[in-house]
């Protein structure tokens, strides 16, 4: 059967997109951001996972004020990459797993969590960043994608308890694919960052060392009640996206080994976090 091996974390800052296409990674100011993953390069090139269900949140490209899914799951069996203003980034299209993609939404929805079903989207920087901090700039992408997206950028977004049910019912959903694969969880956005208004720039490093040390930990029950206002006031307006982080960590099951953790503040007024984590069967 199909088994989840791992759980990524990562922020998805579209400048340290922009970075990587431009070739200054090696620069003063970004060398220390791109520093915390080259372990996780290493590691994953070493794993070779099949599949990565990448959570992450569209930023008013494929979805708009028309359409609002809480939770999106692509389908289809590639997926374009969008002009997000400045033009598509120089990337390879994302290459979906439509059989595996079907059986999670079968299987989320008979087990009442309702999902979007969309066979047709274009990819932004929330799904692309991610991907070349851990895969760098290849030809092709080396595995295969299960976008998942989710709302944090409307208000209501999901709670952190939802987020967390909903990883639990995706590893249900995993283990019950009878095709033999390497899985792996990631999710994305965050950390502490607010991009409008007079909190223009707050970074909260504290508060985000703390969520680290949660995420790492066993059983969630504490991460699971972090209110959304205790996003909003501790991490900023964008801080919300670390819902998304509950997602892969509740398809990780009770008990995680941590093997790399990485934060650097700040990388265009962002805190970036990285964390790479397995579970413990």
């Amino acid at each position: 059967m199909a088994r989840i091996t791992a759980g990524v974390a990562t922020s998805h800052v579209p400048a340290v997109g922009a970075a990587i296409d431009l070739g200054k990674t090696a620069e003063p100011y970004w060398q220390p951001v791109f520093a915390g993953y080259d372990w996780s390069k290493q590691w994953i090139g070493q794993e070779k996972p099949d599949v990565v269900i990448l959570v992450y949140n569209d930023h008013a490209s494929a979805f708009d004020m028309r359409i609002i899914p809480t939770f999106a799951i692509g389908c289809a069996e590639r997926y374009g990459i969008c002009d997000e203003g400045w033009g598509p980034r120089p990337v390879p299209e994302v290459i979906g797993h439509p059989d595996l993609a079907w059986h999670i939404a079968q299987s989320c929805i008979l087990d009442e969590f309702d999902l979007t079903i969309v066979n047709e989207m274009q990819v932004d920087h929330g799904l692309t960043v991610p991907l070349s901090l851990l895969f760098g700039q290849p030809e092709a992408w080396p595995v295969k994608v299960v976008p998942l997206a989710v709302n944090v950028v409307t208000y209501p977004p999901p709670s952190g308890n939802r987020c967390w049910l909903l990883g639990e019912a995706i590893a249900r959903a995993v283990e019950s694919y009878p095709e033999d694969l390497n899985v792996q969880v990631w999710g994305t956005g965050g950390m502490s960052h607010q991009l409008q208004g007079p909190r223009a720039g707050l970074i909260n490093a504290e508060w985000d060392n703390r969520f680290l040390d949660l995420m790492s930990g066993p059983y969630g029950d504490e991460l699971r009640a972090i209110p959304h206002i205790e996003y909003l006031r501790e991490t900023g307006s964008e801080g919300i996206e670390m819902v998304m982080w509950l997602i892969m960590r509740g398809a990780l099951g009770r008990d995680v080994r941590a093997l790399h953790r990485h934060y650097h503040v700040p990388a265009s007024n962002t805190a970036v976090g990285h964390l790479v984590l397995e579970p413990v069967r």
